[in-house]
């Protein structure tokens, strides 16, 4: 007899129930979920989805989780989603104990141990499942269901998973009042509506202490990147669907590999695509690779994440960074050269740090100027090395799993003055009154670049 099955995005930890479209990422699908249910429609599976972020309460989920009556329900999890996570599951099974519940997602990962002591969980999917999950609900389907609670996602080639589901969310927000011509929430005014984002690759190949190991342990040690052709594909499938007008890529490090994203540029301006977009980077491959960055603010790049971190070199040394504070430095001039938005990524109160230390990255921040700011007080995450270090030395201040949120009004760890960062990190967004005008006059250059050449915008500006 077929199986219905019920995806569920647990993520309310930071802003809470009744959150959709309340700020960055409050409006933006679950890659995992939305590739999952892409992976098991294919196989021929009915799922749909229970986004709590468009809930008003438990009781809501209740009542909506009663009228849909799935047969299994899957549910992914960070660690900072591991209360709502938990909550799920244990209402799934109140209100009918035979439904199957599946658990998944990075801290069911790099946290086995903790994620097997939640109740109420039949099967716990580490790693990735795309391949797994549609085979676990076969054998669910066909009365055999594996005995072994824990299940090893099998690696998939990312060509051949099917493009994301977003219509899994899509459908379910607007059930619930989402009224946006937008697949997905923009954030900034260079991204307009319809918005999209996209994954090309997984895995990062760099060492830093506040992310490594976790993330080798759910994608591997190496990056695996989808063929530039599968990219456009999906591009072209956007594009038909959705008309959208811009996009952001959500790897953790997309210009890792130069040579496929030149051939990215090339063939996504060779396919008539003009949209701006959005991407992350590290400061030390913006210098390395300048060429680069021209090539892709000439397809339509208009803003970079960069992950500056600090402005003090034994700090970037001790997080394991790969990158200088002259980097740093040099990256911004770049972006600064093609046009670039900067999006200002970077911690204070690290471990070791020093007061003198976080004023340099506050000095650092003035001097960059970037156009946003996201700032956070540094959280030792399970599955790094520098939560290892933390808790090994007795540091850690978090007392439950809300804490991992990146809130930069909570304390996180002992030792450190966090009135006092609390201060600096105000006070590094303060724009000085120069920084404000030249802000004011970038974001005039940038109106301009979006109706006019991109050549004919640079020879003006030589001409000036």
């Amino acid at each position: 007899m077929p199986i219905k099955t019920t995806f569920i995005f647990a993520g309310i930890a930071g802003r809470g129930f009744n959150s959709l479209k309340q700020g960055m990422e409050a409006g933006w699908i679950s890659h995992g979920l939305a590739s999952l249910s892409a992976a098991a429609k294919a196989e021929g599976f009915e799922v749909d989805l229970i986004d709590l972020r468009a809930l008003s309460s438990w009781d809501h989920f209740r009542q909506v989780l009663a009228e849909r009556a799935p047969d299994v329900i899957g549910v992914t999890m960070m660690s900072v989603d591991y209360n709502p996570a938990r909550q799920t599951v244990a209402i799934a099974k109140e209100f009918n104990p035979e439904i199957v519940t599946v658990i998944g997602g990075p801290h069911v990962t790099i946290a086995l141990e903790d994620s097997l002591r939640i109740p109420h969980v039949d099967y716990l999917v580490t790693g990735e499942g795309e391949v797994t999950f549609p085979k676990l609900l076969r054998l669910i389907e066909g009365g055999d269901p594996p005995p072994n609670r824990v299940l090893r996602g099998e690696t998939p080639d990312l060509d051949a998973v099917p493009f994301a589901d977003r219509d899994l969310f899509l459908d379910e927000w607007r059930k619930w009042g989402y009224d946006l011509d937008s697949p997905e929430v923009p954030f900034v005014p260079e991204l307009p509506p319809p918005f999209v984002t996209v994954i090309a690759g997984r895995g990062c190949l760099y060492n830093c202490a506040f992310c490594k190991p976790g993330e080798d342990y759910l994608f591997g040690k190496r990056t695996r990147r989808r063929s530039v052709a599968n990219v456009i594909a999906e591009l072209e499938m956007l594009q038909e669907r959705h008309q959208f007008a811009s996009l952001m890529f959500h790897d953790d490090c997309l210009t890792e590999d130069r040579e496929w994203v030149i051939e990215f540029t090339e063939e996504y301006q060779a396919r008539g695509f003009t949209q701006p977009f959005f991407c992350q980077t590290r400061a030390d491959i913006l210098v390395k690779h300048e060429d680069m960055v021209a090539r892709m603010a000439e397809a339509g790049l208009r803003g970079y994440f960069i992950g500056f971190e600090s402005g003090n070199d034994r700090v970037l040394r001790f997080i394991r960074k790969g990158t200088t504070v002259e980097q740093n430095r040099q990256a911004a001039r770049i972006c600064r050269k093609y046009g670039i938005s900067i999006w200002a990524n970077y911690m204070m109160g690290l471990p070791t740090e020093t007061k003198e230390e976080v004023m340099d990255t506050l000095r650092l921040m003035k001097e960059i100027d970037p156009d946003y700011y996201s700032p956070a007080f540094f959280t030792p995450h399970p599955g790094t090395d520098l939560y290892d270090y933390v808790v090994e030395r007795g540091l850690s201040r978090i007392t439950d799993y809300d804490s991992y949120r990146r809130n930069p009004t909570e304390p996180k760890i002992k030792g450190q003055d966090y009135e006092f960062l609390k201060w600096a990190m105000a006070e590094s967004q303060r724009r000085k009154p120069l920084n404000t005008f030249n802000r004011w006059t970038r974001r005039q250059w940038q109106r301009a670049r979006r109706v006019t050449p991109v050549k004919v915008m640079r020879k003006l500006g030589a001409r000036i």
